[in-house]
């Protein structure tokens, strides 16, 4: 009975070992922070340039692109160019069919001879007292209006074709042969090649308002060179777009053969920053990353370590700005930070600010 009692005592003193054992094993405890320094790169958080780079995407068109119409309806006659083609300034690219003109400036012409003709002998007529001045002046006036139908006819005759104010490109043709137009009606759209092609881009007010005429840009466009393109800022849109709420800023490209209206690119400009508290700090400081947020490791007078969130901004090819959680002054650990913890002690290593 007294071995029984022993071996039971025994067995209930492993059990007891075995969970306790198995407690620390699945639990260990937090490590204490290193209390050796451990070396880490650092540097002194500065504002960021006093200027920044927009970017945005555009359309190449050409600076002027004008709408061209009959400024009197009829059935068109003719177009003699397609969408693409090259016209020299004064071609004839469209024309009326004018018979009916022609018969209205003939009968016109009639009229006005008859007008004409009896106005000479109603002013025979009235100097030799036989009529009365209102009789005169009837007749006059009846005069002046054939010689204006004349020259409204004429008018008419003369706009029945259209002309190439300037030489350039056909850029849409809306009309064909039989086709009925109204007067004013889009016929033809013609870009002027002599005033060259600009980069069109639509940009928010607070972009457009940084931008002035005559700013130097750089246009990325594949299609003509694998090289930026100079370019410089020509116009900027006095409002904004109804629809959009962007105002359209032009950007005048050099010239080249290999431009063509509608073609994509983008442009690089360097204008003024908003705001003097923005910070830029080397990319590889920034840890913890989630949307619009990160950490970074500041260093205090003993230098010791402590994570600070920070408001991240754009991040471009030299550093990444932050916009809120740093103040100019700070020292912040640049690389390394995978090795440490908050409350750590490091060796500073001053890098290249």
């Amino acid at each position: 009975m007294r071995d029984m009692t022993l071996g039971r005592t025994i067995i209930s003193v492993l059990v007891g070992l075995a969970f306790v054992t198995g407690c620390s094993d699945s639990e260990p405890e937090a490590k204490p922070p290193s209390a050796d320094p451990i070396p880490a790169a650092v540097t002194v958080v500065q504002p960021a340039s006093d200027s920044q780079i927009i970017t945005a995407p555009g359309t190449v068109r050409l600076r002027r692109e004008t709408s061209l119409g009959f400024t009197s309806g009829g059935k068109v006659a003719s177009v003699r160019y397609e969408e693409g083609d090259r016209v020299k300034r004064g071609a004839i690219l469209a024309a009326l069919d004018n018979s009916t003109v022609a018969a209205d400036l003939s009968t016109a012409r009639a009229e006005r001879d008859r007008a004409v003709a009896e106005y000479g002998r109603i002013e025979k007529l009235f100097k030799d007292g036989w009529v009365t001045k209102s009789r005169l002046e009837q007749a006059e006036a009846a005069a002046r209006a054939a010689r204006a139908r004349i020259e409204a006819t004429e008018f008419a005759s003369r706009t029945a074709y259209i002309r190439a104010p300037s030489s350039g490109i056909i850029l849409s043709r809306n009309i064909d042969a039989g086709q009925i137009v109204a007067a004013g009606m889009t016929a033809l759209v013609l870009g002027e090649t002599d005033k060259g092609f600009v980069l069109r881009v639509p940009m928010t007010d607070s972009d457009a308002a940084r931008i002035d005429i005559g700013m130097p840009a750089k246009v990325m466009l594949s299609a003509v060179s694998n090289e930026p393109l100079d370019a410089t800022v020509s116009e900027k849109d006095g409002r904004a777009d109804d629809r959009t709420g962007t105002f359209e800023v032009n950007f005048a490209l050099p010239p080249s053969d290999r431009l063509r209206s509608g073609q994509l690119a983008t442009v690089e400009i360097q204008v003024p920053r908003e705001t003097s508290t923005i910070f830029a700090i080397p990319a590889n400081a920034i840890f913890g990353v989630r949307t619009g947020e990160g950490l970074v490791f500041v260093v205090d007078d003993k230098n010791r370590v402590k994570q600070r969130n920070v408001q991240i901004g754009k991040l471009t090819d030299k550093s990444l700005e932050i916009l809120q959680g740093l103040t100019a002054g700070e020292v912040i650990v640049t690389r390394g930070v995978e090795k440490l913890r908050d409350g750590d002690v490091i060796k500073p290593i001053r890098t290249a600010q």
